[in-house]
């Protein structure tokens, strides 16, 4: 079965790049035309290109990896969250904190503090050893942690691989990865840079349900090296072993087919809503600048 077809990307929007004064011209084999001013990616391609990065990524975790994933903009925190979640995962979806992977033995010193601030009291002052005033500021450190690391909390060494929503955005994260030599997968739009990734797919990094759809099939490839690694075979024998968490979400189904999104009326108006969505944010970006 297809991971999945191209209805559910036109449908998605993953179609749309941004305005063509705004492009990049190393994607220009990814664009299949231009529409009032926006260009048209190719989903052939796309499609091309998700397979390849779902073969990596199920690869990657059937024997023991972890795929980390990134998206700190508006619109991709909350799948973020919920898709690495969803898949045991690590993810980061608020500020990326320079150093987290080339200098990671100070952030696993970091984790350490939030887990043992995680075992205080703090609705007992008189228990904890601490007055109220001190259990306060105990209490604000530990929100702080748990904001900028309870997505990699689990986290336990660098991870094999890091799917990036923006790389744009995410730049930092990608420079990161590019000096350890982890591999990057993630949406390229046609504002991006193809060479930042090892794994991109064309596609939309604007839109939520764009965002949405291609986050969830990666975190669904993930889901399905982690049911591989649990099958017994002689090339899985030497993986690592599968941890408490993983084996709780072994006894939950897994999706592997994406979810249908709802029909639009017709596809040129599908093309003109999300040629002015995106015109809209470009329009933002250059009043930012």
């Amino acid at each position: 079965m297809a991971v999945v077809t191209i209805r559910q990307l036109l449908d998605s929007g993953v179609h749309f790049g941004h305005q063509t004064r705004r492009w990049n011209p190393k994607v220009k084999r990814f664009i299949l035309t231009e529409r009032s001013g926006i260009h048209i990616i190719d989903l052939q391609q796309s499609l091309s290109y998700i397979d390849k990065a779902y073969e990596y990524v199920r690869e990657t975790v059937a024997h023991g990896g972890t795929v980390l994933f990134v998206g700190t903009k508006k619109q991709a925190q909350e799948v973020i969250a919920e898709q690495a979640t969803r898949v045991g995962q690590p993810y980061v979806n608020q500020r990326w904190l320079g150093g987290l992977l080339t200098n990671f033995s100070t952030v696993s010193k970091r984790l350490a503090r939030m887990k043992e601030l995680e075992e205080l009291d703090f609705d007992n002052p008189a228990d904890s050893g601490f007055t109220k005033k001190e259990l306060l500021l105990k209490k604000r450190e530990l929100d702080k942690l748990h904001k900028s690391l309870g997505g990699i909390r689990n986290l336990q060494k660098t991870p094999s691989a890091i799917w990036v929503v923006d790389a744009k955005r995410e730049h930092l994260a990608i420079d990161e990865a590019k000096k350890l030599g982890i591999p990057v997968i993630g949406i390229l739009d046609t504002n991006a840079d193809p060479d930042e990734f090892q794994f991109p797919i064309p596609g939309n990094d604007d839109a939520i349900r764009s965002v949405g759809l291609l986050t969830r099939i990666i975190a669904d490839a993930a889901a399905e090296g982690l049911i591989q690694r649990h099958q017994p075979s002689d090339e899985s024998a030497d993986a690592e072993p599968l941890a408490d968490w993983e084996r709780e979400l072994l006894e939950t189904p897994v999706v592997t087919d994406v979810a249908e999104v709802e029909t639009i009326a017709t596809e040129s108006a599908a093309d003109a809503a999300g040629a002015e969505a995106k015109a809209e944010g470009d329009a933002a970006a250059t009043a930012a600048e």
